[in-house]
């Protein structure tokens, strides 16, 4: 952090001696001083420069006495350590600077515009004294020394407060973050309660992105930067809750995907805010599919582009159960035969039952597929035709392909393929 000045300066009694009972003429102007250097930082500093009340006035003003008065004390006895007042004053002046979320750009303009003007005043009344120059430079160095310190303070002071306000910052946003993805019923209340504290605009709309382990180990916490995001590394799988994600640039664009870093992740439908944790349930389901390879394994995976993959595996003993009768004719095939025939049997119940339509699909010529088809009449006789038992053997058939892709994706990694 900035401060007027460099570190370094003279911190040792200077070597020419300032008389004593100039200290004593300096304090006697530091009211007059006081009220000239005030008004100077008010006409030069914007900030400053605003109509204020009477107590914004009488602050500056006691800022300013409070560090003339740690000037004429240096005068006084350069070799005490009379800082402490000045620095308590500033560090608390600072503190309030970052608590009212400003910078503190504007109180290091007015200790800069103030500490020259001060030391013109204060120089010119050490000339008129007739002092010599070497006295006049040692003033000169006190001044500057004075300015450093109130700085140094002042910064120590928002430094402090800064830390202490993005500490509490980041834990009322994850106590929100707990409330929008909890198991419990949200109300929007509470929500509107918790996010005015954690300085979080409520959007009416949100998603859930779930993430997978890093691509790079070094990469753990990284996360694409996006405004208003709320963030939990900690939870397992990570999550980042992104308010209005319809919004340009959210999930299609390059900094997303760049702020991946190669990491897998999932994307959850985007709903009403007080419905946050149905995107983070599919985010983590469809981020668990994707680890076994029944949705892609690798970049990011939009939980709207496989809503029926998803259904299809939100109750897998139900599914089970569906594909182990549906496809109970099958086991009197040979294991050879069993997964031919399945093959034909989904492409013919996608393709509207045309056969030169699955010839193409499966690569193969139209009268192997006719002969496959005799064969599936025979196994599973009228039913074929059903129009329920279509449905159930296009639900078992899909859900049996996708676990053996599955299957053939692990089988590949554990190869070092994948």
């Amino acid at each position: 952090m900035a401060v007027p000045t460099p570190r370094g300066v003279p911190v040792d009694p200077p070597a020419a001696s300032v008389p004593p009972d100039l200290a004593e003429l300096l304090r006697a102007q530091l009211p007059v001083v006081a009220d000239e250097v005030a008004q100077v930082v008010r006409n030069e500093v914007p900030e400053y420069a605003r109509p204020t009340d009477g107590t914004q006035r009488e602050n500056l003003r006691s800022g300013v006495v409070q560090a003339l008065t740690l000037f004429v004390d240096h005068i006084a006895d350069p070799r005490a350590q009379g800082v402490a007042m000045a620095a308590a004053y500033y560090e608390e002046l600072g503190r309030g600077e970052a608590l009212e979320g400003r910078s503190l750009d504007a109180l290091q303009s007015a200790l800069r515009v103030g500490g020259m003007h001060a030391w013109r005043l204060m120089g010119r009344t050490a000339e008129e004294l007739g002092l010599d120059s070497a006295v006049v430079a040692t003033l000169g160095e006190l001044a500057f020394r004075t300015v450093h310190e109130v700085a140094e303070a002042a910064a120590a002071g928002y430094a402090e407060a800064q830390s202490h306000s993005a500490g509490e910052l980041e834990r009322r946003r994850g106590r929100l973050l707990e409330l929008l993805l909890g198991e419990g019923p949200v109300s929007l209340e509470a929500v509107q309660d918790l996010a005015h504290g954690a300085r979080w605009r409520v959007p009416s709309r949100v998603a859930v992105v779930a993430l997978a382990g890093p691509a790079d180990p070094r990469s753990q916490d990284q996360v694409p930067a996006m405004p208003g995001a709320l963030v939990d590394m900690e939870s397992r799988p990570p999550r980042v809750l992104v308010p209005d994600p319809e919004g340009y640039g959210r999930f299609g664009g390059r900094s997303f995907l760049l702020g991946l870093a190669g990491r897998p992740a999932a994307i959850g439908p985007t709903v009403p805010v007080d419905q946050a944790a149905r995107s983070l349930r599919w985010a983590t389901r469809a981020l668990g599919l994707m680890g076994r390879g029944v949705l892609p394994r690798q970049g990011v995976v939009l939980c709207v582009d496989h809503l029926s993959t998803l259904l299809l595996h939100s109750d897998e003993p139900l599914l089970a159960r569906l594909e182990a009768r549906a496809l109970a004719p099958l086991d009197a095939a040979s294991e050879g035969q069993r997964a031919r025939l399945a093959e034909t049997l989904l492409a013919w119940l996608l393709s509207g039952s045309n056969v030169p339509d699955v010839a193409a699909r499966l690569h193969i010529h139209p009268q192997t597929v006719r002969y496959r088809l005799r064969q599936l009449e025979k196994l599973f006789g009228d039913s074929l035709h059903s129009p329920d038992t279509r449905l159930d053997l296009i639900l078992a058939l899909r859900s049996a392909a996708s676990r053996d892709e599955g299957d053939d994706s692990r089988a590949d990694k554990n190869k070092g393929n994948f």
